[in-house]
């Protein structure tokens, strides 16, 4: 295809104006070097890692190219070629990418160690005594940016089996690695919606990461590997559905039966489960889920009602086209007005870890997401992906606007409307 009209909806594009920088011209690239006119270069690498991998371009394309597939494989053929090896880059990828996001329990480990480091004060007075001055540069960049680690994880939160007192469906509950550490109060709101709503709620207590880091990557291998790893755990047949309330995470979920294909053992099993993968509005809306009867009364929304506007994440509405779903729930909110945001579906500069591989480039789309936001006068964004969540809470402290709107999840707003009608009651 060479219409183009990928082209005004892509970020990086819209930056720099060059066609290389653009979905046209990067499938242009990949064909070239397909066709074998061109070699995998460095140069090629530096570009699909300028990438944001948003996917805004599937969303514009009257052809339904499948540039998710090309990116992730283009990807994957530059690691396999070593175009960008270099010691430190290997290092950082095996340890984390390999290592770090391959065992759970490591991870939860890191994740304790993180919570201590912030509960005990020592990230206070680190910062207090200006010590990040003494790391490096990127890590002195990052420092502020870490999240808030969370006192209980997911399993410390939520039983392995969750029953209402009629039960009409049967779901399993995925808690991601990010999300399971920094938002796990989100992962037991999506179990006490679903309660709500009559479901009986499976969420092992010890999840594989779903492989999205991985295959977003390159590294295709272990992002196989994991999925084995959930197909194991959860069988597909057993559910109703299966939820995932984050939304990077749901984008590459939903694509196991594709990842599968071609696996003797997993294909047929990780087909059904891309035809039960649901993220959790899409699910609750499919379900006719129940308008709660009282507000969602956060500090941000008290008294006589509330503004709420919402930033839709790149994965959830051109990855996975769920858009009015999240909307559909913040309506059915009691005393909640929303308020459309401009460019609502606009990347924030997160994608992954983009903000920490082009910090330059996610810090200009994150100021112009934060102005979109702000400009709404809303009392709270709602959004729903952990990344995304992070990185407008950073934005608005970058602005010097921290503590100017609440960030939410559209289901922990829901979760506690449904608590504040139990409590009436």
């Amino acid at each position: 295809m060479h219409c183009g009209m990928c082209l005004p909806t892509c970020p990086t594009y819209d930056e720099t104006k060059l066609e290389r920088h653009s979905p046209r011209g990067r499938i242009s690239l990949m064909r070239a070097i397909a066709d074998g006119e061109l070699e995998v270069t460095k140069a090629f690498g530096e570009e699909m890692y300028y990438c944001l991998g948003c996917l805004a371009c599937t969303t514009a394309c009257p052809a339904g190219v499948d540039y998710p597939n090309l990116f992730e494989t283009a990807r994957a053929e530059i690691e396999r070629r070593g175009v960008l090896d270099h010691p430190k880059r290997d290092f950082i990828r095996w340890s984390v990418v390999r290592v770090l996001f391959t065992r759970p329990r490591l991870l939860r480990l890191v994740g304790r160690l993180l919570w201590l480091w912030q509960a005990s004060g020592g990230q206070w007075l680190f910062r207090r005594l200006g010590l990040n001055a003494l790391l490096p540069a990127n890590l002195r960049r990052l420092e502020p940016q870490s999240p808030k680690i969370c006192t209980k994880f997911s399993h410390q939160l939520i039983r392995p089996v969750e029953t209402p007192r009629v039960v009409r469906r049967r779901v399993a509950v995925l808690t991601g690695c990010v999300q399971d550490l920094a938002f796990s109060d989100i992962n037991r709101a999506t179990v006490d919606v679903l309660l709500a709503n009559d479901c009986e709620v499976h969420t092992p207590p010890v999840q594989p990461c779903c492989g999205s880091l991985h295959a977003h990557n390159g590294d295709l291998e272990s992002a196989r590997l994991l999925a084995r790893r959930q197909l194991d755990l959860f069988n597909p047949a057993d559910f109703d559905a299966i939820i995932s309330n984050a939304n990077g995470c749901g984008s590459h979920l939903r694509a196991y039966g594709h990842l599968l294909h071609d696996d003797p053992v997993y294909a047929e099993r990780a087909a059904e489960w891309s035809r039960k993968l649901r993220d959790i509005h899409e699910y609750l809306v499919e379900i006719g889920f129940r308008a709660p009867r009282a507000p969602a009364a956060t500090s941000a929304c008290a008294g006589d009602g509330c503004s709420v506007t919402y930033h839709e994440s790149c994965h959830l509405c051109h990855g996975q086209k769920v858009s009015a779903q999240p909307r559909a729930v913040l309506r059915s909110l009691p005393g909640v007005e929303v308020r459309e945001c401009a460019e609502a579906q606009w990347c924030c500069g997160s994608a992954g870890i983009y903000n920490i591989t082009q910090p330059d480039t996610a810090a200009r789309l994150q100021d112009r997401k934060v102005g979109h936001v702000l400009a709404t006068g809303a009392d709270v964004v709602a959004t729903a992906n952990p990344g995304c969540h992070l990185q407008l809470e950073n934005g608005m402290k970058a602005a010097g606007r921290e503590g100017a709107m609440q960030v939410r999840h559209p289901i922990a707003l829901l979760a506690e409307a449904y608590r504040n009608e139990a409590a009436a009651d």
